[in-house]
């Protein structure tokens, strides 16, 4: 595929309706009139912006909201009603999450040299240079302790009001689910090795109380459960509720569904794991609200790890990229796995540029009107519409790649939400914020 010309975009049943610069966003969410987005670790400290977007030809930008910490970033943003939730993050820089794995580190080295470990020792096992060695130790001594979320009330959009910032522990929340009742947190839990979900009553948004855990066995260290897994490999990504179940998106641990028919007593009913062979890790599962042709289904996507220099990526070719899943959830017990959606490297100019990713990250959550349309943001391969109305073969029927980010070599586009009216909206990791329509055939 030839790369495009200056401000041309590729797509197919898809027309852009209008285009903001906004920096680099995690998450979008459109509720109403208005879209949330969640901002990645960017120089202007910004966390949450809020646009009026009743006009999709032209979305007026209400308000922002500062992460109000430079060691943190609050890239997920969820809205119901009048009460906004978003994540509280440590940064993912070189030194500051490598401080927890310090402690074991040194025990270890000291156990194998029979002697302290030099400072190169250390940032040889780590991966960072040895002059990153004291700015490590002294994360080490004064841990990350602002993890967890905070809840603003936005009954005014233009004025967002903060209600409470509730910590969790060490790196603190990632991606989250939640509704007029419950907030579904994936987050770091003392005790825990990876994030683990923690169920909140926010009925009062000023106390939010913990209802109950759900965690992969393995994951309770200080229950005395020792995982099979190197690292943080299994752990818990976020859940997506539909009815009285979550569906758990467990990055290398593949995906669960959890039954809350008992809110307390969350419990595994359903799994399956497609690692291996298959190299990247389940980002979102979702189930659908209606059987098609009298199966129960869900699908999965998962998130292309990011490729760094152009040599790295070279070493990747011939390996799957991150894909859309569609499952059979008919009988929990027996989770089938129905057909894969990979798009080619052919289909976008960017598939192979570097540093960037290609492959599938996230889809639409909490699919509006029960139709068979997954909107999917595919990095590098921008948005992909895929219908599933035969779950044992997906179809593509739109996308729309946007062109890159001043001076960055691909799109990333990161997540996408769909409104009411049936309008998509498509941001990207470095910079963009577009409001797209759809004109092929509806599902």
């Amino acid at each position: 595929m030839n790369a495009p010309t200056e401000n041309q975009s590729l797509a197919k049943n898809v027309t852009s309706l209008s285009h903001l610069d906004l920096p680099g966003a995690g998450q979008v969410y459109v509720a109403g009139n208005y879209a949330y987005v969640g901002h990645i670790t960017n120089k202007e400290g910004l966390g949450t912006s809020i646009l009026d977007v009743s006009n999709p030809k032209k979305p007026t930008l209400l308000a922002q909201v500062p992460v109000g910490d430079p060691g943190s970033h609050s890239h997920k943003a969820r809205v119901i009603g009048d009460i906004m939730i978003v994540n509280v993050e440590q940064n993912m820089t070189a030194i500051g999450r490598k401080a927890d794995e310090l402690p074991k580190l040194r025990a270890a080295l000291r156990e194998e040299l029979g002697r302290d470990p030099t400072h190169a020792e250390i940032a040889a096992q780590l991966g960072v240079k040895e002059s990153d060695i004291p700015a490590v130790e002294a994360a080490e001594k004064a841990p990350y302790g602002q993890g967890g979320f905070k809840i603003y009330d936005v009954s005014d959009r233009t004025r967002p009001k903060l209600i409470t910032h509730h910590r969790t522990h060490g790196r603190g929340v990632h991606r989250f689910d939640m509704d007029a009742n419950y907030a579904y947190i994936s987050t770091e839990m003392q005790g825990y090795i990876g994030n683990i979900l923690v169920v909140y009553d926010i009925r009062n948004p000023s106390k939010p109380e913990e209802v109950s855990r759900w965690w992969m066995p393995g994951q309770h260290i200080a229950g005395g459960e020792k995982p099979t897994w190197p690292g943080r490999q299994h752990r818990l990504h976020h859940t997506v509720r539909t009815g009285d179940r979550l569906f758990a998106g467990c990055w290398h641990g593949g995906v669960r569904v959890i039954d809350v028919s008992d809110i307390k007593k969350p419990h595994t009913i359903g799994e399956y794991n497609y690692h291996p062979p298959f190299p990247e890790p389940s980002h979102t599962f979702m189930g659908l609200t209606k059987p098609i042709a009298g199966r129960q289904i869900a699908v999965a996507i998962d998130e292309e790890d990011h490729a760094h220099s152009a040599e790295e990526m070279a070493k990747r070719r011939g390996r799957p990229h991150g894909c859309l899943w569609v499952f059979d959830v008919t009988e929990l017990p027996k989770i089938q796995p129905l057909a894969i959606y990979e798009v080619s490297e052919l289909d976008s100019p960017w598939s192979r540029a570097a540093p960037g990713r290609f492959g599938a990250h996230q889809f639409q959550e909490h699919m509006k009107g029960g139709d068979t349309l997954m909107y999917c943001a595919w990095f590098a391969g921008g948005l992909r519409i895929v219908d599933i109305a035969d779950p044992t073969a997906p179809q593509e029927v739109g996308y729309y790649i946007p062109q890159p980010a001043p001076g960055k070599v691909a799109p990333q586009s990161n997540d996408v939400d769909v409104d009411e009216r049936g309008l998509v909206y498509l941001v990207d990791r470095y910079a963009g914020f577009d409001i797209l329509e759809f004109s092929g055939p509806k599902a």
